[in-house]
């Protein structure tokens, strides 16, 4: 039975309190009917006995406390799904934004999900080949993995974030299965107009669902997004068999809103204003990436985020690289030379690239190439550090060598156009050049065998003068 509740006690910014209220539960959905007639959504965010705190939708403006006629549905907040939701535009909470009408649902599923049995998951393998060579060589993206971007205010992550959605695709059989999920939070007018635009004219959109929220939205909105985004997800993966990849930008908009949030509901706040409770629900949207048991399909995500300051200590990035399976960082000093993608190599990892790589996977020098490139970037960075202090002209023949290779390596491997798609062939063949440049015995990383195939010095080109350091 649904029981009418009329007026309400208190409005707090997005929330609106009610007292009296019997057999409610947390997350419930609510309806809220104002004075004009017009309708507005709700959820119960808190329970405090027979008083209930619901947080609507579409905002509390126009709310009046005497005549506002409230009803609890009784089931949770819940996403229309079915295989239309690809070529589709849509707001924060799930309703299409595109004008070309509502979703005839298959099944309705609660947008929190269902809780994952450890026990029935499947290690990812099998990778997904985003056509940047820096990304695909040295922090290769596995079906099934959360690989996160750390990026910094004014970087060119919304850029590199519509290059992956262009070029992303997986190489074998099951590449027509493939489509990707896009989740944009707190975003302003022009950039979702330039996602938006990108897909269009790329001809992406048809293997795309865009969920968009502005920044001009209701902050509810922010935090449903994700969860709106993961349960399209989640349906097209372990209902429809396919294999899809969920771009999530910017997760900083969305801690931001959690705070924001959090403090509007009278909590105590944790590290930096933000809840207590960021850790686990981060969690609850990054633990829903992954493959089961029985089921063709999986869901690989790349949140994207901004670090505040360029702080990776900051509470977002630090409880990020807790929960997730590595890290893309985006280098200032790169962005700041023209270089894109700005990828500091150093700095990023996969933690999962070694079980889907290799032969059968990509190729069988890809582990050999990509150990060698980071320990040459590291010897890199030593003998640039060297040459501050005692000046280039002092360095060993060697050392000098490797400050050629370093500016070649970023110049030529880690910068590429934002409209270039380079295949793992192309990408390794790329490293396997930059490495003939140094010699022999600086490459230790690789077996003899494999020298002998792929190492040609005489066929390198002559590597440029370096840059004064």
């Amino acid at each position: 039975m649904i029981i009418e509740y009329r007026g309400v006690k208190e409005i707090n910014g997005s929330l609106v309190v009610i007292d009296g209220v019997k057999d409610a539960s947390f997350e419930e959905t609510v309806t809220i009917e104002l004075d004009d007639g017009t309708t507005r959504y709700g959820r119960v965010v808190q329970l405090e006995g027979e008083r209930a705190v619901i947080q609507v939708f579409e905002g509390t403006n126009g709310i009046s406390l005497s005549n506002t006629r409230t009803r609890l549905l009784g089931r949770p907040v819940e996403m229309p799904l079915s295989p239309e939701l690809l070529g589709r535009i849509f707001n924060g909470v799930g309703r299409p934004a595109d004008g070309l009408g509502d979703i005839f649902p298959e099944v309705r599923r609660d947008v929190n999900g269902s809780a994952i049995n450890p026990v029935s998951r499947v290690y990812p393998r099998n990778f997904i080949e985003t056509g940047i060579s820096s990304i695909d060589c040295l922090m290769t993206l596995i079906r099934g993995q959360k690989l996160p971007i750390f990026s910094g205010s004014g970087m060119k992550h919304n850029e590199l974030a519509a290059q992956i959605v262009r070029q992303a695709k997986i190489s074998d059989q099951e590449g027509g299965d493939f489509a990707i999920v896009f989740a944009a939070m707190g975003v302003t007018n022009d950039v979702a107009d330039y996602f938006r635009r990108v897909f269009e004219e790329s001809g992406v959109l048809s293997r795309v669902a865009m969920f968009l929220n502005l920044s001009n939205d209701p902050i509810v909105e922010r935090i449903l997004t994700p969860r709106c985004a993961l349960t399209a997800a989640e349906y097209l993966a372990f209902d429809r068999g396919m294999h899809i990849l969920v771009i999530m930008t910017d997760m900083t908009s969305y801690a931001e809103a959690l705070r924001e949030f959090s403090s509007s509901k009278g909590e105590i706040p944790g590290r930096k204003g933000y809840p207590g409770y960021l850790y686990s629900d981060l969690a609850s949207l990054y633990e829903r990436a992954g493959m089961i048991k029985g089921s063709k399909g999986s869901v690989t995500q790349i949140p994207i985020l901004t670090m505040p300051n360029d702080d990776i200590t900051h509470p977002v990035p630090d409880l990020t690289g807790y929960i997730t399976e590595g890290q893309i960082v985006l280098d200032r000093s790169l962005d700041a030379s023209g270089i894109y993608p700005p990828v500091s190599a150093l700095l990023s990892l996969s933690r999962l690239m070694k079980d889907g790589i290799g032969e059968g996977f990509t190729r069988a020098d890809h582990a050999a190439v990509s150990n060698q490139l980071f320990a040459c970037c590291a010897r890199v960075q030593d003998a640039r550090s060297l040459a501050s202090v005692i000046g280039e002209e002092e360095l060993s023949p060697n050392d000098k060598k490797l400050l050629q290779f370093g500016q070649m390596f970023d110049q030529q491997f880690i910068n590429q156009g934002v409209n270039e798609s380079r295949s793992i062939n192309q990408t390794l063949d790329l490293g396997w050049k930059l490495l003939s440049t140094l010699p022999r015995e600086e490459l230790d990383r690789i077996d003899d065998q494999m020298l002998a195939e792929h190492y040609h010095p005489e066929q390198a080109e002559p590597p440029a003068a370096p840059a004064a350091v």
